[in-house]
């Protein structure tokens, strides 16, 4: 598999990112809102409640 996907973007795209040498997890909203946790299922919930509890750019 050698070839590089895109990037996908768009109002519909959350991504998770690991913070590097942490057990910690970034959730951003297309919004621009960004939450941390190290429960994965308290992050996805939160991402998936949009907007409810985001106070980012929009």
């Amino acid at each position: 598999m050698s070839e590089r996907v895109a990037m996908l973007r768009g109002e519909n795209v959350v991504r998770i990112h690991w913070k590097l040498g942490t057990d910690v997890l970034v959730g951003v909203c297309p919004c621009g809102a960004e939450h941390e946790s190290q429960d994965p299922v308290e992050l996805w919930d939160w991402l998936l409640a949009h907007p409810a509890g985001h106070g980012g750019r929009r």
